[in-house]
């Protein structure tokens, strides 16, 4: 036992509810049976408050039951005082909620004998502005969504009946009145956000709108409040820090530190896996930190997924009241930033070893918090994996997110790039203000830096880019970009603190450190924003005019799935320029955007399930383009992370996958060309050839035997090239070049292949744009046959060419393929997992889409 310096010691409020502490039963409706748990106990350490609370309108009729951890627009839609903000236009008919103050009340029992010890509050997130009472005492003024607040409440507490009460406050109110307190303006992105002056306010920044969100400022209680006793002293956080040896050994050092109000003896328990050591420590009144050292001698190491395992330890502190644990995987993390010829790099390297970074952005599960289950989130995360990720971004607009979600990411061996929760706006840089971020990154990072999944803290996004974006910082540059330093500094010397060595990048997108250039499209340094092919409407063959050193956003929009439309709009809405369709398309000019792509590439749908799956089709082509030829360009280019992986609600949006977790058609096609190793095609600059590039990102060199075929728009095939060639993992290989004019008209070049690690893959490249493409009918076809366990075996066939060939259920569910090509006579199997068990005889029907069923036929001449 020695000290050590104190940055890196965390602990989540609500975990300390688990281990050995017994909490009583949560009081709904039955206080009896409270009344009667309560007086069996003698030794009281915790009641955990979670339950049914009462919500109350301050000034206003309303009044609810309400669910603690919970959010108020969910409770008064179960109330049916409001209907459903997801359905039609209704987010215009429930924003006063936000304009309105709420009170949530519930009543706990105190026992004479607990008045003995000292108590405190447990509160792990209130959202945002807020006062919690205790009998009409208060006890804690809240302003931070993302803070733990720990108010002692020994003086407030009675024997016998107690109410809490915590008042929230309107963040419309709260964020126009701190906007008036400042020295000067200070703007936020009116576009993303249509409720004002959310930068104010240390909240999620997409509850004020966003391109992809809706505008209804959530509210409430996120996380257990907990009334716990102050037994000698409360475990304040537990970080790990670990030193690794050239023999492969590693120390791993974990801090714990403790709150006192009074000098003590504490026994303390810390163990890792299998070993548990007990240390007696004398406390001091206030904060005493605690260092213990575990040496181990040949650790199983954690790696990201595709790498190797993903070995994780625990790591636990006790005390007699509470425990404390850890997930702790051993292994190590650089951001490589070595200059060289192009300008400097951007890679990370994992253990020793280089990892190509595939995967996209990570938003909030769901706009409403109640909505959000573990189970939910553990799917989305697993389709992130199933499509061949590595890596997830979590965005800086919405959540730091709970401790769970990190140990998901643990398992699946995704790496986290984690943002501060900074988006798209300026802030404040007042000391005010700075002081509560401290607070904030101070915990968070002491929180949550022992995830092995945690690779990268990034300061924000794109703020340095919104210096640019308003009339003020234009005309006064200086001042803002002195503001925003402030404010990037104070992150990252908290997180520096709380974490020493943990990496840090400055915000994103950046060329580098202390950096203030604008790095959308900087192809020497640093991370990239690239979106010249949406919001500009470039075409997709721009992406190949740019090389990045590392993408983490770039993106092109479709609409959401048929079934997930059929949830919000009525068939009278089944349009994209009715008032439902364009409500639920939050990006200004996206449905507009959408269609003018689509007609560069595809002749029109004959209707509106056609529109809705083509535009879907073409989003996977666009963030194909973009991705297989900047894995082509490894190890220049070292990562490309597509925006974005889900959506917050149903619409419009850059997603690849459905509100709920369907798959749209572009995920099935990220499984593709995120495969560790992977053919694509790229054609040269003048576009004489077209070269086949096999990339590896697997730690072993592979051989691959690769097949080229030429196929007609009836859908014959024959072959025209067998290859077979070796790649290494440190860059990729052209395996066989294509001269154009080996493709005759009214043909497309097939491939398929297969590498020595059994990886394999097929794929086409059209050479000129579809819509030029006469294509014959295709007789694409579907049978689907009910399998014992509940799935289904579906069976597609075409007769002639059928591209990009997409089956789609009428119920929710998984396919273990889908969008696909199929030449004349070719049959594909495909099992349906619905995601509910459905009951007899109500089996889901199936409908197939391709290239040529979706498009109108000739239009008639009018007489």
């Amino acid at each position: 036992m020695f000290p050590f310096p104190s940055g890196g010691a965390l602990e989540w409020a609500a975990a300390a509810a688990k281990g050995t502490q017994l909490p009583l039963p949560i009081m709904d409706e039955s206080r009896i049976f409270e009344t009667e748990a309560m007086t069996t106990r003698q030794d009281i350490t915790a009641i955990d408050l979670s339950g049914t609370w009462q919500l109350s309108m301050l000034e206003g009729p309303h009044a609810a039951s309400m669910r603690v951890p919970g959010d108020v627009h969910s409770a008064l839609m179960a109330a049916g005082i409001i209907a459903d903000p997801y359905v039609g236009r209704n987010e215009l008919d429930v924003r006063w909620v936000a304009e309105a103050d709420w009170a949530m009340e519930r009543t706990f029992l105190v026992q004479p004998e607990m008045l003995e010890a000292a108590w405190y509050l447990d509160i792990g997130s209130i959202d945002t502005v807020a006062s919690v009472y205790v009998n009409g005492v208060l006890v804690q003024d809240t302003d931070n969504c993302f803070r733990r607040y720990r108010p002692d409440v020994t003086e407030a507490l009675k024997s016998g009946e107690n109410t809490i009460r915590v008042v929230i406050h309107s963040a419309i109110a709260a964020g126009a009145a701190r906007q008036a307190e400042q020295p000067f303006f200070v703007p936020w992105h009116e576009g993303n956000s249509p409720i004002a002056n959310g930068n104010m306010l240390r909240k999620p920044q997409c509850h004020f709108g966003w391109d992809w969100n809706l505008a209804i400022a959530p509210l409430g209680i996120y996380a257990p409040i907990v009334l716990r006793k102050l037994e000698i002293a409360r475990i304040e956080h537990v970080t790990t820090r670990q030193f690794h040896h050239a023999d492969g050994s590693v120390d791993l050092y974990v801090t714990a530190t403790f709150h006192a109000e009074e000098p003590g003896i504490l026994p303390v328990h810390f163990s890792l896996d299998g070993e548990r050591v007990r240390l007696d420590i004398g406390v001091n009144a206030g904060e005493t930190v605690l260092t213990h050292l575990f040496h181990v001698d040949e650790p199983d190491f954690w790696w990201p997924a595709g790498h190797g395992q993903q070995a994780v330890s625990q790591v636990t502190v006790e005390t007699p009241t509470e425990s404390v644990t850890r997930s702790v995987g051993f292994r190590r993390v650089e951001l490589l930033t070595d200059r060289d010829e192009a300008g400097s790099r951007f890679a990370l390297r994992i253990n020793g070893r280089e990892i190509f970074c595939r995967g996209a952005n990570w938003i909030p599960a769901d706009a409403l918090f109640s909505r959000v289950t573990k189970e939910g989130v553990r799917d989305l995360l697993q389709s992130a994996v199933d499509a061949n990720m590595n890596m997830i971004r979590v965005w800086g607009g919405g959540f730091y997110e709970p401790d769970w979600f990190y140990d998901l990411c643990d398992e699946m061996g995704l790496m986290v790039w984690q943002d501060f929760m900074f988006a798209c706006n300026l802030y404040p840089s007042t000391l005010e203000f700075l002081d509560n971020v401290t607070a904030e990154v101070d915990y968070q990072v002491r929180r949550l830096s022992s995830h092995p999944s945690i690779v990268l803290w990034c300061g924000d996004n794109e703020l340095v880019g919104a210096l640019t974006w308003f009339d003020v910082s234009r005309r006064d540059r200086d001042r803002y970009l002195v503001s925003y330093d402030r404010l990037n500094r104070t992150i990252e010397l908290a997180m520096k603190k709380a974490a020493p060595g943990a990496i840090w990048w400055p915000s994103s997108p950046a060329s580098g450190y202390l950096d203030f250039g604008d790095a959308w499209h900087a192809d020497g340094s640093g991370d990239m924003h690239y979106w010249s092919v949406w919001h500009e409407n470039k075409p997709f063959e721009d992406y190949r005019t740019v090389r990045p050193r590392f993408c983490s956003e770039f993106g092109f929009q479709s609409y959401t799935s048929m079934p997930v439309i059929r949830r919000f709009a009525c068939e009278r809405d089944m349009n994209i320029a009715s008032p439902v369709m364009e409500w639920h398309q939050k990006n200004a000019g996206g449905n507009e955007r959408i269609a003018a792509t689509m007609f560069r590439s595809f002749r029109f749908p004959k209707d509106f399930p056609g529109f809705v799956y083509l535009s879907q089709v073409q989003q996977g082509l666009a963030i194909r383009t973009a991705v297989e030829y900047w894995r082509s360009l490894k190890p220049h280019c070292m990562g490309t992370l597509y925006w974005q992986l889900n959506d917050t609600w149903p619409v419009a949006s850059w997603s690849s996958l459905d509100h709920g977790g369907g798959w749209k058609a572009m995920h099935y096609m990220v499984r593709r060309f995120f495969q560790p190793v992977a053919v694509a095609a790229i054609p040269s600059k003048d576009g004489l050839r077209i070269d086949l590039s096999v990339v590896n990102d697997t730690p072993e060199a592979v051989e691959v035997a690769l097949v080229t075929y030429v196929v007609s728009l009836s859908g014959e095939r024959r072959i025209l090239r067998k290859v077979a060639g070796a790649c290494g993992t440190d860059r990729p290989e052209t395996l066989v070049s294509i001269d154009a004019v080996d493709l005759p008209d009214g043909t497309l070049l097939f491939w398929s292949f297969e590498a020595s690690n059994g990886m394999r893959g097929e794929g086409h490249h059209a050479p000129a744009a579809y819509k030029t493409l006469d294509l014959a009918p295709s007789g694409l076809n579907v049978k689907a046959t009910p399998r014992s366990d509940g799935s289904f075996d579906v069976l597609a066939a075409a007769h002639g060419l059928a591209l990009y060939a997409m089956v789609e259920a009428s119920i929710a569910g998984r396919w273990s393929d889908n969008v696909f090509d199929l030449t004349a006579g070719e049959r594909k199997a495909l099992v349906f997992t619905p995601s509910e068990p459905i009951a007899d005889g109500a089996a889901p029907s199936f409908h197939a889409f391709d290239l040529h069923s979706c498009h109108a036929g000739p239009l008639s001449s009018g007489g």
